[in-house]
């Protein structure tokens, strides 16, 4: 089979941009699909970070120090960009402008102003496919769920929780970073960073909070600063967001929890939907199962617990019988990006595409709300009109 390559450019080259790396080389994983990431081009301040894929990824051709000489590289048709929330504003903007296509890391901007300021891009240039990393939807339990959703057959929903949990920072003694400080991170907190990933599915559904109460907490105060002695955590370590959604003729509340000091939770991500004909619910502490509760009227009430088999959005040469894995999500998702580079929306091999600029645009309306929430300790009001 002949395949499309996308020769890529990596902006930003931590823990998330090799990943990307090894996705491309588990390419051969995938079954069925005629198109090929390849990473041509790799740019980090910090050399150490390019020399790792010098001497990882045999496709590397040239290493920048400077992302704008990344953009100017004519073989460079894509890039993946994953720097820290205040820089997302100027490099995904001249990414866009330079007529490639991007698949950035969240929230896709610091705070609303500058997310509107790279939609604005965005609008500008038609011709780029602009997309957000959003891996655990990917799941075969997630898409399951979404399956189930879009056969309708929750019926009347009564209520929707949803969350991302991890305890990386439970360690007072790990040593801040750029996520603890409002001036890198922003004002979001936990929420910038991992809320995406919670509202990805209920966004797709078109379950639009129309108001917020916010519960924002700060856990640790401060950590070591790496010269011996401590700064200040300016940011939030966690937030339960209590909301209300009205759509459809129907109206339900729906709480979305994000949290970097959950005791207990590794990296969990979870979505449970209950609804008067069908209820379900997927978490990736238990990947390979997924609950179900069919319910009709005067009947029994039992949870089904069933193994999700390693069905996912694009064939692979796993055997249905083996675990559906953190890696192969990123897999997943890499393939439904590079998958509408090369055949556009309509023409992809299967549906369920990457979360959107506008889906980003919705968590920034959602967590400013919160933001108000917090201060005013009230309800806040979800803004939902025209983007600026």
């Amino acid at each position: 089979m002949d395949k499309r390559i996308i020769r890529f450019g990596v902006i930003g080259c931590g823990l998330m941009g090799k990943e990307f790396a090894s996705a491309a080389a588990r390419w051969c994983h995938l079954t069925g699909v005629d198109f090929e990431p390849r990473i041509v081009a790799v740019c980090d301040a910090n050399p150490a970070a390019t020399r790792w894929f010098e001497e990882n990824v045999p496709s590397v051709r040239r290493a920048y120090a400077d992302y704008r000489e990344l953009l100017a590289d004519p073989d460079v048709e894509a890039v993946y960009c994953a720097v820290p929330h205040n820089l997302h504003e100027r490099i995904y903007i001249d990414i866009i402008q330079a007529g490639k296509h991007l698949l950035g890391e969240k929230p896709f901007g610091i705070d609303r102003e500058a997310n509107e300021a790279i939609l604005k891009a965005i609008r500008e240039n038609p011709g780029v496919v602009v997309r957000s990393s959003s891996e655990f939807p990917f799941f075969p339990g997630a898409q399951q769920i979404v399956k189930w959703v879009e056969e309708g057959r929750f019926g009347r929903i009564i209520e929707v929780e949803a969350g991302f949990w991890h305890s990386s920072d439970l360690d007072p003694t790990k040593p801040i970073n750029w996520k603890r400080r409002i001036a890198t991170n922003g004002e979001y907190g936990c929420m910038g960073d991992l809320g995406l990933h919670v509202l990805h599915l209920p966004l797709r559904f078109g379950w639009k909070p129309s108001t917020v109460r916010a519960l924002l907490t700060k856990i640790i105060e401060e950590r070591p600063d790496g010269q011996g002695g401590t700064a200040p955590c300016e940011t939030w370590d966690n937030a339960i967001l209590a909301c209300d959604v009205s759509t459809d003729g129907q109206q339900f509340p729906m709480i979305l929890s994000t949290k970097r000091i959950a005791p207990g939770h590794a990296n969990t991500w979870f979505i449970r939907i209950q609804g008067t004909k069908w209820s379900a619910e997927f978490t990736t502490k238990n990947p390979k199962q997924v609950a179900s509760l069919p319910y009709e009227a005067g009947g029994p009430q039992a949870w089904h617990v069933a193994d999700a088999p390693y069905r996912s959005a694009y064939g692979t040469i796993t055997g249905p019988i083996f675990e559906f894995g953190f890696s192969d999500s990123i897999l997943q998702m890499w393939a439904a990006f590079c998958d509408e580079i090369a055949h556009g929306t309509e023409g992809m091999s299967q549906p369920f595409r990457c979360a959107t600029p506008e889906e980003a645009a919705g968590s920034h309306r959602l967590f400013t709300a919160a933001l108000e929430s917090h201060r005013t300790g009230g309800t806040a009001a979800v803004d939902w009109g025209a983007p600026a």
